[in-house]
């Protein structure tokens, strides 16, 4: 006779989550290793009353922004490469759709993230409910219905008993390098309370094996046919580097052949900066030194990257007309993109595995002095960058050398939306590869102070830097309080450049002078532009003071030399520390010879705007099919 267990359908997913284990290369740990949750009447009663209940089982977390908390769980996620994952429960209706773009962003990047919002009755007695939404044409769809685009397994449990498929389900996708993402079971307020026999297996602890895939032998061959063959490849370095943990792999590849390497954001970390065939970041966001060899190289090969636009500069990096691509990634969507040659599997072993059939063969020898040159002469520029001394406010440039130069090798810079990123890409000096987390899959504004939060949560034997910009922050600062009450320091740059500078920058690039990206009163009923309100009245706002309410220390720095003092006091405090440091809104960071596609309009009565029409029409003759 087969043993049963009676519980709630919440109770028994909290005890089904809490003995689910991963295993890759011989190394096993438990998987869902917490659940921060925001509780309300479609879910209080059942995930909470099922946590408050054994909450030995699974840690609770409490947080303060529904979004924030989805957030907090990508960046634990993608600092522990996708081998650990947290889950995210709130109640229906706002509490659920909060979680959306936190939703989004942990799909587009790959990350492993578990939503349980509650759901309407199921029963549908106490129909329309409060936070229902009546759909006159259809019965069964609620507001969690809008997470079906941006999640990788979405179900909703009607019955007790659906839960045993679709648990498991849930686990397999969280678990997959190459499906992986947000995962939404929701659940029915009454279907969490219900009682059901559960077979006893259900409970038992299980472990996911996490293999490494190795590409068909003959797409192997073909591949290193192609790369031997070449005079001038690159090696542009993805996430799937660092998530599959084949930095040495890398490193010896690169070491032996000469190959040189860019990286895309998510595989910044892939070689330390200093090392010999590093030519740091690539595209529209890239290095001089790796945009060069970019455009000239006869061969890409694509190790872990999904080929943003960002990293192809929007068609335009690569110019050489004879070039080729070779593809390594888990996702076979991935590995057939710009008509590769595809090696569907796991980034450490196809590296492994391409390195010995290029046994004996290099680069030239005049190739590698040429990309020893760009590179040395980036570190140049990097270092005039870093140190600007520009007045009377600093450059943001300056403000990422200060923190950069003071931050120890394994420390960890956390950065999301704006013109920081973009910045960090080309600037920061990487010297861990765990140590540049920047989420620029969906770009999230309000990402860095949440995401920083997991960070910290995932190791905190590392010391994490925020940096965030003021637009940012006032987007979402609220899990500040969340660190002070878990004991987690944040170590928080916010840089106030008084309004949206990234997209101020991008504006004025494009003839609209910067509209409505300035914080400025409203003058002549117009929010007008950076030229007119630049030195108009400021508002009165006080970031740092806000910062302070909400539980940080704060230190206000007006100059890089107070800067510096203030990182190094930070070491010293014990809690989330915020520094307010105000820069220069119009000292920004080159191009360098990259591109990226921005529409303009065709026609304007706007000089300027027609100006920079012309120019995108040149960009636009840059582009290639690559088919």
């Amino acid at each position: 006779m087969v043993s049963s267990v009676r519980l709630t359908m919440a109770q028994a997913l909290v005890r089904f989550l809490s003995v689910q284990h991963v295993e890759r290369d011989g190394v096993e740990h438990r998987f869902i290793e917490g659940c921060f949750g925001i509780f309300g009447h479609g879910n209080v009663t059942g995930v909470g009353q099922a946590l408050a209940q054994n909450p030995e089982l699974l840690t609770y977390y409490q947080a303060r922004n529904e979004q924030g908390m989805v957030h907090i769980a990508a960046g634990f996620a993608k600092m522990r490469n996708r081998l650990a994952a947290l889950a995210c429960t709130t109640s229906i209706g706002p509490g659920a759709t909060n979680m959306v773009t936190g939703a989004a962003a942990a799909t587009i990047n790959r990350l492993p993230v578990l939503l349980l919002p509650g759901d309407v009755f199921a029963s549908r007695r106490p129909d329309p409910v409060l936070q229902q939404l009546e759909t006159p044409w259809s019965g069964d769809e609620s507001v969690n219905d809008c997470f079906r685009p941006v999640t990788r397994y979405w179900d909703r449990i009607q019955r007790a008993e659906q839960l045993v498929p679709a648990a498991l389900a849930a686990m397999r996708v969280l678990t997959s390098p190459a499906d992986t993402g947000a995962v939404m079971l929701a659940l029915p307020q009454d279907v969490q309370i219900e009682a059901f026999d559960y077979p006893a297996e259900f409970f038992e602890r299980r472990v996911w094996h996490v293999g490494r895939t190795v590409p068909d032998k003959a797409a192997l061959d073909r591949s290193a046919d192609v790369i031997r063959a070449s005079k001038r490849p690159l090696i542009v370095a993805g996430g799937g580097v660092i998530y599959s943990e084949a930095n040495a792999a890398l490193q010896h590849l690169v070491k032996r052949t000469g190959i040189p390497v860019g990286e895309t954001q998510a595989g910044k970390g892939s070689l330390p900066f200093d090392h010999p065939g590093a030519l740091g970041g690539i595209g529209a966001t890239g290095t001089l030194a790796a945009n060069r060899i970019a455009a000239d190289a006869d061969v890409i090969i694509g190790i872990g990257t999904r080929y943003s636009d960002f990293t192809t500069a929007s068609k335009t990096a690569f110019q050489n007309p004879g070039v080729r691509f070779v593809n390594v990634n888990i996702s076979e969507a991935d590995s057939h993109k710009l008509a590769g040659l595809a090696l569907t599997g796991d980034a450490r072993v196809t590296i492994e595995e391409l390195d010995k059939r290029l046994e004996g063969w290099t680069v030239p020898a005049e190739y590698r002095v040429r990309c020893e040159q760009l590179r040395l002469e980036w570190d140049r520029e990097v270092s005039r960058l870093y140190s600007l001394g520009h007045g009377p406010l600093p450059a943001q440039s300056e403000v990422l050398g200060a923190v950069n130069d003071l931050s120890g090798p394994r420390d960890v810079v956390v950065c999301a939306a704006g013109s920081m990123p973009g910045d960090l890409h080309k600037l920061w000096r990487t010297r861990d590869s765990k140590g540049y987390h920047v989420e620029y899959g969906y770009s999230t504004m309000g990402y860095e102070i949440a995401g920083g939060l997991g960070v910290k949560l995932a190791d905190p034997t590392r010391d994490v830097y925020v940096l965030v910009g003021d637009g940012s922050y006032l987007m979402m600062a609220q899990e500040i309080v969340t660190s002070i009450q878990e004991r987690l320091k944040l170590n928080i740059v916010l840089v106030d450049n008084e309004g949206f500078a990234s997209i101020g920058g991008l504006s004025r690039s494009k003839g609209t002078a910067g509209f409505g990206t300035r914080y400025r009163y409203r003058s002549e009923g117009s929010l007008g532009d950076d030229a007119a309100y630049s030195n108009g009245e400021t508002l009165p706002v006080d970031l740092a003071l806000n910062a302070q309410g909400l539980g940080a220390h704060v230190i206000r720095a007006r100059s890089i030399e107070e800067l510096r003092d203030a990182v190094v006091a930070a070491k010293a405090i014990d809690r989330t520390v915020v520094i307010h440091v105000p820069v220069d809104r119009y000292e920004g960071v080159p191009s360098y010879e990259s591109w990226w596609e921005v529409p303009v309009a065709e026609v304007s009565e706007s000089a300027e705007v027609n100006t920079a029409r012309e120019e995108h029409e040149r960009g636009l003759a840059r582009r290639r099919w690559l088919v």
